[in-house]
């Protein structure tokens, strides 16, 4: 149902599962201690580094799980060749796919040696491909926690690029370790993109 690649003009998205990642690239990609910084990356996502290579493992197996299952897709982000760090675990995206509502629902983390070179528009725009194009749904959805400064403008720029909209903050939806943040949630419809790309 979900392509098992997908390829942009400067990345590579493929499935995330065993054949695509090894589990300890994963886990030192974003774990404490072993990769710099990795406290900020997690800063407004409502999990925690890594703590241990199980920790990595159970997440691919959660992954493929939702993909049998057709619950979403989970994608490895690499750039190719030609890009710095070309070939190198940039990161994860998810499409979750909640077919009652006919949206999909993007998800992004990169760490931070990635962060500031337009990723994230990039892989949304092709998952929005998927999303409309290839499984038929209605609306894509994005959004970020109350203080997210860098994906809201991130967000902000690839919604604008594909004629969607802010729709307005969520309260009290995304669990955090110790609190529940505010989600300010974006939306692109079918109809809203298509009239976004004819205008060009």
């Amino acid at each position: 149902m979900y392509p098992e690649t997908i390829e942009t003009e400067r990345l590579r998205l493929e499935r995330f599962c065993h054949e695509t990642v090894d589990t300890l690239e994963l886990y030192e990609g974003f774990a404490e201690g072993h990769e710099p910084d990795v406290e900020a990356v997690f800063e407004y996502v409502p999990q925690t580094p890594y703590r241990t290579p199980k920790d990595a493992a159970e997440m691919i197996e959660d992954a493929e799980r939702r993909w049998e299952e057709a619950d979403g897709a989970e994608y490895v982000v690499r750039p190719k060749e030609g890009e710095d760090g070309s070939g190198e675990l940039a990161g994860l995206t998810t499409l979750s796919t909640e077919w009652d509502r006919r949206t999909g629902r993007l998800g992004l983390i990169l760490r931070k040696p990635f962060w500031g070179r337009g990723y994230s528009g990039e892989r949304a725009a092709a998952l929005m491909d998927v999303a409309f194009d290839r499984l038929d749904l209605e609306l894509v959805t994005a959004g970020h926690n109350d203080g997210n400064e860098r994906s809201k403008r991130a967000i902000e720029r690839y919604v604008d690029a594909h004629g969607g909209q802010y729709d307005g903050v969520l309260r009290n939806w995304v669990p955090m370790d110790d609190e529940v943040a505010d989600l300010h949630r974006y939306t692109v419809t079918r109809e809203q993109r298509a009239a976004a790309t004819e205008s060009g």
